[in-house]
């Protein structure tokens, strides 16, 4: 079991070892599918696509570059595919490489074949793509989700086979609960991971959204969001506290305590007024023996 878990933090290289792989040129899709545990060139539209990929964003640019890459040198690492059932392959890791493939020219692409039943390269198909491409961080969020989610892990097992902190994963699935617009905003580079943190420390929304919006206008820097963002707090708390300094109850007035003082002259006894929130109150009178309370009764009776 440890050394599964190992395997699974170093990327799915760590798993597929390549020197018990067989080799072939080429790929005939009627007559000699490669079989698990080939590598060999694979016809770019025969695969099926990805449903565990996690980028759902590609740079043009950096495709297109990497198409030009692939035009002079071609495509030096493998993809990932998955046998499904006969003549099917689905892309397990390697997107970005199999679409600059295709705008690169070629009519295939080398591929690692694994078994279609092996749930622990589907889970690294997802790591893989998580370590190794440039994910924005919502897609590594909706990553880390769907590896929780799919393969019933905790934050403290995916922190140990992805080689991550548990900080850094939590840090990202918290993104997952800001507003959409922001998280879009996140998405498209507007703003960075440090604005993204930053601004889920304040509970409204609203507030939230319109600190958002003077980040772009503004473009403030993560440490003015900051110190914005304490002083929203240190108003909120000022409001708070003269919230509940305007409901709390005031001592007795110097009319009361007139009062107060009259009454105790008069029941020979000691008498409390207690002020509530709202105007409201009571008035406390003491008595010591059952004889004392009669004689109080009597006199209030009058």
């Amino acid at each position: 079991m440890n050394a599964k878990k190992r395997a699974l933090g170093k990327g799915l290289s760590a798993l597929l070892d390549n020197s018990g792989f067989e080799t072939r040129p080429g790929y005939d899709g009627e007559h000699d599918m490669l079989p698990v545990g080939t590598i060999g060139n694979v016809p770019v539209d025969i695969i099926e696509t990805n449903p565990y990929q996690p980028r759902s964003d590609f740079d043009i640019e950096a495709l297109n570059d990497l198409a030009a890459s692939i035009k002079k040198q071609g495509v030096i690492q493998p993809i990932t595919l998955r046998k499904l059932e006969e003549n099917k392959l689905q892309l397990i890791s390697g997107e970005r490489r199999l679409i600059a493939a295709k705008m690169a020219g070629l009519q295939d692409i080398p591929a690692y074949i694994v078994a279609a039943e092996d749930h622990a390269l589907l889970e690294m198909a997802i790591v893989e793509n998580i370590q190794r491409e440039n994910l924005n961080p919502m897609e590594i969020a909706l990553g880390y989700k769907q590896l929780i989610q799919d393969h019933k892990l905790t934050q403290e097992m995916l922190s140990e086979r992805l080689g991550k902190s548990r900080s850094s994963i939590a840090n990202h699935l918290r993104l997952l609960n800001l507003p959409g617009e922001v998280q879009i905003g996140l998405r498209q580079e507007l703003i960075s991971m440090g604005h993204a943190k930053a601004l889920l420390a304040i509970d409204h929304v609203q507030t939230l959204l319109e600190l958002y919006q003077d980040i772009l206008a503004q473009e403030l820097s993560v440490r003015k969001v900051e110190e914005i963002i304490k002083q929203i707090a240190c108003q909120e708390t000022s409001k708070e506290q003269t919230q509940k300094t305007r409901q709390s109850p005031r001592g007795p007035s110097a009319a009361q305590q007139t009062f107060r003082k009259e009454l105790e002259e008069m029941l020979k006894t000691p008498v409390k007024i207690k002020n509530r929130a709202g105007g409201k109150g009571s008035i406390v009178i003491s008595f010591e023996s059952e004889e004392e309370y009669k004689r109080i009764a009597k006199w209030l009776k009058k």
